[in-house]
Order: C-alpha cells, then sequence, then structure tokens
C-alpha cells in the first residue's frame, strides 16, 4: 500500500506526464475524425466517356481520393439505375456493370427501378456476384421475407457507418410488371424510421442509401423521408437525375445526388467530432473537372474485353427479314415505314398498350434483306431508349399527330410512327388542323376517352416537341426499344411489317404560305459562340444529349426553361439539336 507522501508523489508525476504529452497527440483527441464518401447514382450503364465522365476516370479519381485519405477512410456507394441501359449492359443482363463495379471497389448499392428490367430472380443472381451488398430495407415478398440486406454497419477511419437502403414504390410500374410480381414496396418513411431505431445507439453516423428522388410528382420522395423520419444524417439518392452541387438541407438531413448518367460523381467529406457531432462538406466531381483526368489502366482494360465481347455477343442471329427494312432518315421522318410498322409492332406486343407512337428521328439505319443481328438492331437504335406506358385523352393523341405532321412534306425527327391507330393528313392545312379521321382499333377517335399509349422516354418526357404528354403520369416503363424489338423479332420474325397507309396523305402540296407554318426545325437556333463573351464566367457550356429538353435541363439548373430559352436565343423551346452547345447557368 502506498504511503501517503509516496501517494502525492506519483500523482504529481503523473500530471507533469501528461502535461508534457505532444502538442500533436493532445490535439487528437479533439480534432474531428473524417472520411470520405464517394457517391454514383442513375449511370444507366454510360460506361464510357460520352456524354459523362466514364467509368474508367471515375475510378481513377476514387483511387486518388484513397491515395490521398487513405484507402480504408473511402466509402463508395451507388444509389441505382446501373446495371440497365445501354446495349453493352443488356446484352449482358448487366453482368458486364456488375464487373466494373467490383473492379472499382463499391462498398454497397441499393437497387434502382430499372435493375429490376432482367427480373427480380436475376437481379438477385448478380447481386450474389457483386463483392459488396445490394440493399434496401423497403421491398418485401408477399411472405414477409425481405429479397435483400436491409442494411449493413461498417467502420471507416474509427467510425460507424450505418447505411439502409430504400427504393422506390415507383418500381410497381417504372419496370414490367411481371419483374416485380409478389413484391411489395412498403411505405419509405416508415421503414426509414424502423432501420433509424435500430441503428441509433449502434452507429455515428445513419445513412441512406436511396432511390427515391425529388421530383415534385411523386408521392414517395427522399424529402418526404427527411421531413418524416428523425435521425438520418445522411441521404445519398437518385431516380429524379437531380443535380445537387451542394445538397438539399432537409431539417436535419442533408440529401446529396449527382445527376445522371455519370455526368458527375458526388463527394461527400464527413466530419465526426469529440462530441459526436457529425458535419458534411458535400461537392460534385463533373465531367468539366475530368477532362484532363488520366483514365485508369485496369478499368480501360477492363472496358475493352466487355467491348470485345459485346461485339461478339451483338453479332449473334435473331432473324431474317425477305425484303430490305427501310431506315433511312429521308424517309422515316418523311413518311410510314416498315422499319417503323416493326418498332411500334414490337412496342405494342411488350406493352399490350392501344396504340404506339415512336419519332422518325429515332431511327437511325436500314436493314438489308437476309439475316438479322442484335448490331443491325442497335444500330437502327442507338440511344438507350425505353419503353413507357402513359394514359392520355385523346385531345392529347390529336394534338401528337398534329406536331407529329406540321411540318411534312419537309423531313422532321418528330414524324409519327403509329401502331393501333390511323389518321388521314391534309396537307393543304395549316399547322395544328392537318390531322382527321383518326381511328383507333377502327373506331374513331373519342377526344374524351382515355386511351393507353406507348411511346419511348424521350416522348414522354415532351421531346421533339410532344410537350401534351410531359406532364402525364407514367403507367408502365419497359426493357429498351431495342430489347423488345429484338425479343419481337425472335418470336414472330417479321410479320406485319408492310407499309399499311396508317397515314393517308390527302393533299401532297402544302398551299400554306411557309411563314404561316409553325417551324419544328428552328433554323435559327445558336450555339455558344452566338452569346455575349462577357457572360460566360457565370455559366457552364453544355452539349445537348440525345433525350434532353429544355424543361430537363432547366430544372436540373435550377431555372425555367423560358429562362434557358432567352439566355441561348431560342427562339422554339420545343425544339434543341443534338450536339450543340447550351449555357447552363451556374447556381
Amino acid at each position: 500500500m502506498f504511503k501517503k507522501k509516496s501517494f502525492v508523489s506519483f500523482i504529481a508525476l503523473l500530471l507533469m506526464t501528461v502535461l508534457l504529452l505532444p502538442a500533436h497527440l493532445m490535439a487528437a483527441e479533439t480534432t474531428p475524425k473524417t472520411i470520405t464518401i464517394v457517391y454514383t447514382n442513375d449511370t444507366h450503364s454510360r460506361v464510357e466517356a460520352n456524354p459523362g465522365i466514364g467509368f474508367a476516370k471515375i475510378a481513377a479519381k476514387i483511387n486518388e481520393l484513397r491515395d490521398t485519405n487513405g484507402k480504408e477512410n473511402v466509402l463508395v456507394l451507388d444509389a441505382g439505375d446501373t446495371l440497365h441501359g445501354l446495349p453493352i449492359a443488356t446484352v449482358t443482363k448487366g453482368e458486364g456493370i456488375v464487373q466494373i463495379l467490383n473492379a472499382i471497389g463499391y462498398d454497397a448499392m441499393t437497387p434502382g427501378n430499372h435493375d429490376f428490367n432482367y427480373g427480380q430472380e436475376h437481379l438477385l443472381t448478380l447481386s450474389r456476384k457483386m463483392n459488396f451488398p445490394l440493399i434496401s430495407a423497403n421491398i418485401k415478398k408477399t411472405d414477409g421475407t425481405t429479397p435483400f440486406v436491409p442494411y449493413i454497419i461498417k467502420e471507416v477511419n474509427g467510425i460507424k457507418l450505418g447505411i439502409f437502403g430504400l427504393s422506390t414504390p415507383e418500381t410497381t410500374y417504372k419496370t414490367h410488371p411481371k419483374n416485380v410480381a409478389e413484391l411489395t414496396f412498403e411505405d419509405p418513411s416508415k421503414v426509414a424510421q424502423t432501420m433509424v431505431a435500430e441503428l441509433q445507439g449502434k452507429t455515428d453516423i445513419i445513412i441512406a442509401l436511396s432511390h427515391l428522388g425529388v421530383d415534385e410528382s411523386s408521392t414517395y420522395t427522399s424529402e418526404k423521408v427527411a421531413q418524416e423520419v428523425t435521425g438520418i444524417d445522411l441521404i445519398v439518392d437518385g431516380h429524379s437525375h437531380t443535380t445537387l452541387p451542394e445538397g438539399r438541407q432537409i431539417k436535419d438531413t442533408l440529401i446529396v445526388q449527382a445527376g445522371e448518367y455519370g455526368n458527375a460523381i458526388g463527394i461527400v467529406t464527413a466530419a465526426v467530432g469529440a462530441d459526436k457531432k457529425v458535419s458534411f462538406s458535400p461537392s460534385l466531381y463533373t465531367k468539366e473537372d475530368a477532362v484532363d483526368a488520366a483514365p485508369d489502366e485496369k478499368l480501360t482494360a477492363l472496358i475493352s474485353e466487355l467491348k470485345m465481347a459485346f461485339d461478339a455477343l451483338t453479332g449473334e442471329k435473331i432473324g431474317s427479314t425477305p425484303v430490305k427494312l427501310e431506315g433511312a432518315r429521308d424517309f422515316v421522318r418523311t413518311g410510314e415505314t416498315n422499319m417503323g410498322n416493326l418498332i411500334v409492332n414490337a412496342m405494342l406486343e411488350a406493352t399490350g398498350a392501344d396504340v404506339a407512337l415512336t419519332n422518325g428521328g429515332g431511327i437511325r439505319a436500314s436493314i438489308e434483306a437476309g439475316d438479322i443481328t442484335k448490331k443491325d438492331i442497335i444500330t437502327v437504335l442507338p440511344f438507350g431508349n425505353y419503353i413507357a406506358t402513359l394514359d392520355v385523352t385523346g385531345q392529347e393523341i390529336l394534338d401528337a399527330l398534329e406536331v407529329g405532321v406540321a411540318g411534312y412534306p419537309d423531313a422532321a425527327g418528330c414524324f409519327p410512327h403509329i401502331g393501333g391507330m390511323t389518321f388521314n393528313l391534309d396537307a393543304s392545312k395549316a399547322s395544328g388542323s392537318r390531322v382527321s379521321g383518326v381511328k383507333i382499333a377502327n373506331k374513331a377517335l373519342d377526344l374524351s376517352a382515355t386511351y393507353s399509349l406507348a411511346t419511348n422516354d424521350f416522348i414522354a418526357a415532351g421531346g421533339d416537341g410532344y410537350i401534351m404528354f410531359s406532364d402525364n403520369q407514367i403507367t408502365g416503363e419497359y426493357p429498351g426499344l431495342d430489347e423488345a424489338v429484338i425479343s419481337y423479332i425472335s418470336a414472330f420474325s417479321v410479320k406485319n411489317i408492310d407499309v399499311q397507309n396508317k397515314i393517308t396523305v390527302i393533299n401532297n402540296s402544302p398551299k400554306v404560305a411557309i411563314e404561316e407554318v409553325t417551324p419544328i426545325i428552328d433554323t435559327k437556333q445558336t450555339t455558344i459562340s452566338d452569346i455575349a463573351i462577357e457572360a460566360k464566367p457565370n455559366f457552364t457550356e453544355y452539349i445537348i444529349q440525345y433525350g434532353d429538353t429544355l424543361a430537363k435541363l432547366a430544372k436540373s439548373a435550377g431555372t425555367t426553361y423560358q429562362e434557358l430559352a432567352k439566355l441561348n436565343n431560342i427562339s422554339n423551346p420545343n425544339t434543341i439539336f443534338v450536339g450543340n452547345t447550351l449555357l447552363i447557368p451556374i447556381n
């Protein structure tokens, strides 16, 4: 037992030792611990750097962050809609994309609605090939079991992270219904509250990895979860293709999202202080930032291998045609062709809709008589569009047909290829009053009735001037247009594709002066070179991609399409051209 004098001496020595500790060790007790969270969302299998950063440069950036911050201090997440999109993914049913994600070293992913496009059983098969968990807490089978891992707990730099997944209930109609048969998507807010209760006390940071989005037209959004659930520190989000450069704070929850197609990746620095308080610093690494970056060699080699395998797979014969399938620009943009009929027949077969409509501008090649390969179809339909169904009125169908033939007989990308209906076109009349005698299933069009329309996602979003559809609720989302045509040819060959005079031209000699016709092609559209140079420091340049609309770009930029049109001197906001450059305001 210590004597009193010895005990006092011991305490004095202990205090002296503490006072003499190096300053950096004392500071370590109060310096916040930090980690780096990198995330992607809605890449839709855009493997290469067109239009986005590309996975080889994404991998290079992640490796740079690992080198800078320590490999063990970087967490990599994906918020879904990753495994499906372009043919390079669909020919292997997403397996090639899984190889890429594994090579990069993702830590977790939540499934988006389009990740179910190969069917739920195949998605589960893909999940077993992932070197990381596919997580979702609100997807249940009818027997109450959870097909995916609900949450994970990871320790990164001494910080315990509870990460749970949420998938959009819209999946029930934003993929083919058979893909989610016997699955239920429970209320994300209710499930999130349960997850928070499970993870609180066990973790320092709670993250919802969600595919919900912030679209105001959606019933279930990440904003709604943040408003209704207390205890979520960070929501890494996807689905609405929204770009949030600084995130969006809702009460005590920060929501982050990085746009679409790999145009940007998100980076969040998370710090936990000695008092356990959490802070975040969000940013985006954009394709502009990556222009001069060197791609990762390992990923470059892997992508090259996948492309070689893709070329071999797409050479597979799927059928044959006794006649040339006409897809040349001058034909598909001015009238009915057998190629257009093949496409709309496939759309009707895939969806069971009343009518189908696709734009001639989306048809990019012909197929000569003889064997048909997958590559032939991908060449005809190269844009990665998928089929969507909408409930539309007879009046909206009539309005759409008027838009489609407004420029006839001049070639226009919006020219309608139709299935399940017929109509008369009088080119001698003014734009907006050229269509008559519309029939659906051989019955006169009822302007007040509701019909199921199958179209492509570009038109469903209001592209090519079809703005009458842009606010309609999507009732179903189906596989890619190219996939549907490949399946149709494999099952039915090329039957019922002859030109059937679905559009009967009454008068092929327009008598209306050109200035009286509403232009479909904006020949005066300007490019970046026409804009005042002094405006450039406050804006970024954006190259228009297929599928873009001015309204969609404006929403992403936090402005209106009217302001965006004014800024870029666009006289017709319904018409923008792929490849042109726009000025986009920087928020």
